[in-house]
């Protein structure tokens, strides 16, 4: 039978620390010795273990009275380090438990949990539901690629832009502003209700957040750069976002926002990036480029997923393609006036020749985006003609 001694240490001085430890490396039913020597260390001993379900006996001792404690059979792991059964991270192709339990509450993966915790209901606590493989992947790629606003662009690189060139600038800057917003609402509605089993979907998404936030601060920046106020925003860019907020669950959001809107996004970016008038104006669009090939990315590896553990799922998101398409049949879609400033800045000036050759680049733009839609779609499994059929079908507003 093992035994320690706390010799005067009292219990509230940290002599309990070396019971617990010494129990927690005992299987239930085994028994420890203690000797001590602090004034009616007994006494405070007896109550302990009777408060946590332990058995304790006194008995005579070579030095005095000693007792002598028997491990209860449900009291496995209350000393939280030796007794913990799961990890903290994951193995290459390893999965978190396909369901979390509501006991296991605000706990650490994989942490003894103290039976009496209070339950916490999530209302994302399927594995399918939000997993992505490549989620713990993605996260350490966010966080190492945080960019500050204020030293990763110089806010005072010169420039001088026609007065069109510029109103051009902050139209687009203006839709970016209220698309991001987006980006920024969809994922944060559905953060708080991951477990936290399922921490690196949490951690993915935060940051995700962290970078819709990052890219509102520097486009309303740029629009207001040289003094220009916002512009236009529309009832049919506003309708197309809203319907964003209205999907019925986390995957099908992330379909709609990440594989189809963000996707179309990045190609925007791109085309802004190649097309910007000034150097501010490019350099945000590049860092917010790669950002969002991130989002897409993590968007996918979730589809991907939860269409191998639930085949069927694809015929949801087909259909709230086509019932998002029938919401937003009656609205313009993509406002002229974003249209034309995208025109505008791929021509440069206010020439018959130059607005001839942006407007191509944007009509080449458009089927850019819907050649990487229909990518992404068959990569989810979809067939050639469904792929085009859905990509079609995907709003006007690009988002």
């Amino acid at each position: 039978m093992p035994t320690i001694t706390i010799d005067a240490l009292g219990l509230d001085e940290g002599g309990l620390l070396l019971v617990r430890r010494a129990l927690a490396e005992l299987p239930a039913g085994a028994a420890l010795t203690v000797r001590g020597a602090g004034p009616q260390w007994a006494t405070h001993l007896g109550a302990w273990a009777r408060e946590q379900g332990h058995e304790m006996a006194m008995r005579a001792g070579p030095d005095g009275a000693e007792a002598v404690l028997t491990r209860g059979p449900w009291a496995e792991g209350r000393w939280l380090g030796a007794m913990a059964t799961g990890r903290s991270t994951l193995g290459p192709g390893e999965e978190p438990a396909a369901r979390a339990d509501p006991a296991w509450g605000l706990a650490a993966r994989g942490a003894t949990v103290e039976a009496g915790s209070p339950p916490i209901a999530f209302g994302l606590s399927a594995r399918d539901e939000v997993w992505a493989v490549t989620a713990g992947e993605l996260y350490a790629q966010a966080a190492a690629g945080q960019w500050d606003p204020q030293t990763a662009i110089d806010w005072d690189a010169p420039f001088d832009l026609p007065p069109a060139i510029e109103a051009a600038v902050a139209q687009v800057m203006t839709y970016l502003i209220e698309n991001e917003n987006a980006a920024l609402v969809v994922p944060a509605r559905h953060l708080g209700q991951v477990h936290p089993h399922y921490r690196e979907v949490q951690q993915a998404l935060a940051l995700q957040c962290a970078d819709e936030a990052r890219h509102i601060e520097v486009f309303t920046r740029r629009l207001g750069l040289r003094g220009h106020a916002p512009m236009l925003s529309t009832a049919g860019g506003q309708a197309s976002l809203h319907s964003l907020l209205q999907a019925p669950d986390f995957s099908t959001a992330t379909f709609l926002l990440s594989v189809l809107g963000e996707g179309s996004f990045i190609t925007l970016l791109t085309f802004l990036q190649a097309h910007a008038p000034d150097p501010v104006t490019r350099r945000i669009c590049r860092l917010a480029a790669r950002d969002e090939a991130r989002h897409v990315a993590f968007g996918m590896a979730h589809l991907e997923h939860r269409l191998a553990a639930q085949a069927g799922y694809r015929t949801q998101l087909q259909a709230a393609v086509e019932q998002r398409h029938e919401a937003l049949a009656p609205t313009a879609g993509l406002n002229e006036e974003v249209f034309d400033a995208l025109v505008l800045l791929a021509a440069g000036e206010l020439t018959p020749e130059a607005v001839a050759r942006g407007h191509a680049a944007v009509q080449q733009m458009k089927a850019d985006m819907a050649a990487g839609r229909r990518a992404r779609l068959l990569r989810l499994g979809f067939e050639h003609e469904e792929a085009r059929r859905l990509s079609d079908l995907h709003t006007r507003n690009f988002m």
